[in-house]
């Protein structure tokens, strides 16, 4: 099973990571928070200090058009807040 999906790529996390050392995955959503430690420190060679878990909930919208009402909802996914050791850090782009 893989656990790491997709790293998460936003002005709110980039700045987490400039500052705080925290970086944001998209994971399985089954994945404990001692799964995703060894698979982040595995793929990425770095010593992670805390791992944060939050099941995002699915974003429900309706639009008004000329044949009618539509309706849409995205995806729910489970994403992932790691603090990695102080002076470490983590690449996306040379590891994806």
């Amino acid at each position: 099973m893989n656990i790491i999906i997709k790293p998460i790529v936003t002005e709110k996390v980039t700045k987490q990571s400039e500052v705080l050392n925290r970086f944001g995955f998209v994971v399985e959503k089954k994945a404990n928070k001692v799964q995703i430690k060894k698979a982040i420190e595995a793929a990425y060679g770095v010593n992670i200090v805390s791992v944060n878990t939050m099941n995002v909930r699915p974003d429900r919208s309706t639009k008004y058009t000329k044949s009618g009402l539509i309706t849409g909802k995205t995806n729910a996914y489970k994403k992932a807040i790691v603090q990695v050791q102080e002076g470490e850090t983590i690449d996306f782009y040379n590891n994806i």
